[in-house]
Order: C-alpha cells, then sequence, then structure tokens
C-alpha cells in the first residue's frame, strides 16, 4: 500500500454530550476526508446508545463516511451501521460475522499480534487493527505494538491496517511511511486546541508531508 493512500479513521471520545459533539462531529467530517467514524461510548444503557446512534448515523452517512459501532454486533445491523468493530474480549470473530451478515464491514483488535491479525483476516475481518503505538490518555494501554507489525502486514495481506493509539499529527509519520491505509485518531481531532476540524487538518497535513518523505519504492 501506498503511504500515499493513508486515511483517517475517526474515534468517538470516550464521553459526549450529544447535542454539542453531533455538532463537532459535523465540523470534523466536512474538513477532510474521513472515511470512517466509529462510535465508542463504554457504560451506557442500550437506550442512550440507540439514541446516539440515531443522532449521529445520518450526520456521518450523509457525508459519505462509514458508521461503525463498537463492541455491539447485536445493534450494528438494526440500527442502520455500516459496520461494528469488535475486541478480543468481546466476540469471536466468525460469531460477530455471523451477527451481522457478509455486507457490513467488521473490523478486529489485533494489538501487537501477528498471530491474531492472520486470524481475524481468515475468520471473516475487513480490517485489523493494531496498536497501541503510543502513550495516550484515552484508556488504559495493556497492548503495545511496533511499528514494524504495519509494514509486515502491509506487505503481505491486502485486508487494510489501522493504527491506533495516542496518534497525533507529531508522531504519525511513521505510521504512514510503513504502509498502515488507516490511522485511528480520538484525542488528536477531539482535543485539538483549535477545535475538531483544525485536528482533522492537522492530521492530514502531517499525513501528506510523511507521504512525500517516503523514500521511492
Amino acid at each position: 500500500m501506498s503511504a500515499a493512500g493513508t486515511r483517517l479513521y475517526l474515534i468517538s471520545p470516550p464521553g459526549i454530550e450529544l447535542a454539542a459533539f453531533a455538532d463537532q462531529l459535523a465540523a470534523a467530517l466536512d474538513a477532510g476526508d474521513v472515511p470512517a467514524f466509529q462510535l465508542r461510548l463504554k457504560d451506557i444503557d442500550d437506550l442512550a446508545l440507540r439514541q446516539a446512534i440515531d443522532r449521529l448515523r445520518p450526520i456521518v452517512q450523509a457525508r459519505g463516511t462509514a458508521f461503525i459501532l463498537n463492541d455491539r454486533p447485536d445493534l450494528a445491523r438494526v440500527t442502520g451501521c455500516d459496520g461494528v468493530h469488535v475486541g478480543q474480549s468481546d466476540m469471536a470473530v466468525r460469531d460477530a460475522r455471523k451477527l451481522i451478515g457478509p455486507d457490513l464491514m467488521l473490523g478486529v483488535t489485533c494489538h501487537g499480534s501477528r498471530h491474531l491479525a492472520l486470524e481475524a483476516g481468515e475468520a471473516g475481518a475487513d480490517y485489523v487493527a493494531f496498536g497501541a503505538f503510543f502513550p495516550t490518555a484515552t484508556k488504559t494501554i495493556e497492548h503495545q505494538a511496533d511499528i514494524d507489525i504495519i509494514a509486515w502486514w502491509s506487505e503481505m495481506m491486502e485486508i487494510p491496517a489501522v493504527a491506533i493509539g495516542g496518534i497525533d499529527a507529531s508522531n504519525c509519520a511513521p505510521l504512514v511511511q510503513a504502509g498502515a491505509d488507516f490511522l485511528a485518531v480520538v484525542s488528536a481531532v477531539w482535543s485539538h486546541p483549535a477545535g475538531a476540524a483544525a485536528g482533522v487538518k492537522s492530521m492530514q497535513a502531517s499525513i501528506m508531508a510523511a507521504a512525500r518523505g517516503r523514500s521511492p519504492e
């Protein structure tokens, strides 16, 4: 995969105020090329989660961005999502695929494990996510990944690789140059001092700069 093809994958912050975040999300998506957004809300009941999906999904899909639901294959299809992302402790990949059907997108957390990534691909994952690559305040880091796993995967497999974990405009270049298909970001956008739109623009500027600096293959 060419580094020039690296794109943004936005993940929601851990907690949101729905009305205000809807405006932030629209501004972020309008600021640049963002092909995927994941709604990741922990410790809320199903009613609140469905309300968030109903409010945010139309904003996302109207802009041609895929709306991915974290952890809940059982809700993804019935709420009109484009796909679901599951972790290693959430549900077996094959079981998740059965729940969502063949047409929805399925992403799988693989930490820093080549074995888990290969298993996920064989079980029907549409993308694999590696990380964390850098320290992050979003969640406790239990698994560390080396950047060379991105280069290995991009050379071996056609299934896209998502890099996640503490990624921002200042440190993303090695991941771009290693061949990451997507950079999943949270704080780099939602906590940007100039706002979410500026965060998207800053990330994309850094991605483009990293791609230009890559040695010809």
